[in-house]
């Protein structure tokens, strides 16, 4: 059964590709530091689950790929513990945790970090208000 034309609409995402040159670096990085499940390993590629979403490590395939990734929001319950945590691991994040938006119902935080081949990483979290 194919979907018609009009009721098509992308909503789930796969699997996400990260741009590394250094793999058993990064697989350490994203396994060790960040805490990471890998679920397994293949000659020049690593696949990480992240929440049902596979993310793939590997370097560029073609040289117009050999960029940073898209900047990752990695969602966490407690921002300050993940915060606290990852710093501890050696994590550099580039500010400590800040409030950068209030819905009506949670306050939007972010902290901002980057893995070891300077790709841009988010921690995110959306507190609820009481």
């Amino acid at each position: 059964m194919t979907e018609s034309s009009e009721s098509f609409g992308l909503s789930s995402i796969g699997q996400i590709a990260v741009v590394v040159h250094d793999l058993e670096g990064a697989v350490g990085f994203y396994r060790d530091v960040l805490g990471m499940r890998l679920l397994f390993q293949v000659p020049g590629m690593a696949f990480f689950d992240c929440g049902g979403i596979r993310l793939m490590l590997g370097p560029p395939s073609k040289p117009e790929y050999d960029h940073p990734a898209s900047i990752l929001y990695y969602r966490v319950e407690d921002i300050e513990a993940a915060h606290h945590t990852l710093a501890e691991r050696g994590v550099a994040f580039e500010q400590p945790p800040q409030l950068v938006h209030k819905a009506e119902d949670h306050d939007l935080w972010l902290a901002f970090f980057r893995d070891i081949e300077n790709n841009l990483l988010a921690l995110m979290s959306e507190v609820p208000r009481s």
